[in-house]
């Protein structure tokens, strides 16, 4: 009977997949980070109802969370060097396209689209504060920025976690799709593996391990954090 499937190799070949994890959660961490001090920037000019830029942040997160991240993938990285060939002609600049590293495309694509979905849950976690410790606040003297970092981050935060968390897990397993950027991540090495041995369905399973091993400790981590910064009543 030939070998279907070769078990052995569905373990042997993780070590060279995890060669390629550190891009993997450099994508993660840096798209996570970003897309959460953008998120929360729009999510303050949506409690606050600031005149047009509420309706822009609107039109942003409504375009973001209705178009697949694949599309989003292809028109940043198709579309950021189309602006920069109409800057060259109408600056006399000589930007060089093919300098842009492809990891640019991809966290500029991944950060946006954690931005738009951060913003929702941010902005939920900051109306569910109490307003009279907010109006306590700033009847006690204190500024904007003084509430904004010791009572609504804080607070927010601890509601948003859960969100959040299952955000980052969702963005962890969404940079399988940088290979379209020509980012060669775990799951691109896993496709040129399969490419060079034609065992396609052992790439695909060490790759589902690998994935399902860091979710869990993704969600470990999370409530972790949520138990220590819970107040017990």
């Amino acid at each position: 009977m030939p070998n279907i499937f070769d078990i052995k190799l569905v373990f042997t070949q993780i070590p060279s997949l995890l060669l390629y994890l550190p891009v993997t959660l450099e994508i993660t961490i840096l798209s996570m980070v970003i897309g959460l001090l953008l998120g929360f920037i729009l999510a303050i000019i949506k409690v606050k109802g600031i005149t047009f830029l509420t309706q822009l942040t609107a039109v942003f997160v409504s375009f973001t969370r209705g178009t697949p991240l694949l599309v989003q993938l292809y028109l940043t990285y198709y579309g950021i060097p189309i602006f920069l060939r109409y800057y060259n002609y109408y600056n006399d600049t000589t930007y060089n396209l093919n300098s842009i590293p492809p990891l640019l495309f991809v966290l500029v694509t991944f950060s946006l689209n954690e931005a738009a979905y951060n913003s929702e849950s941010i902005r939920a976690a900051i109306q569910s504060i109490e307003k009279g410790q907010i109006e306590a606040a700033y009847s006690l003297g204190m500024t904007f920025f003084q509430v904004l970092y010791r009572i609504i981050i804080p607070e927010a935060f601890v509601v948003a976690l859960p969100t959040l968390g299952n955000a980052l897990i969702s963005l962890l397993k969404g940079t399988s799709l940088a290979f379209v950027c020509s980012v060669v991540e775990i799951t691109a090495q896993g496709k040129i593996l399969a490419g060079s041995n034609y065992r396609y369905f052992e790439v695909y399973v060490s790759l589902a391990i690998i994935y399902w091993v860091m979710t869990i400790i993704i969600e470990r981590s999370i409530k972790v954090i949520e138990r220590k910064l819970t107040i017990p009543e």
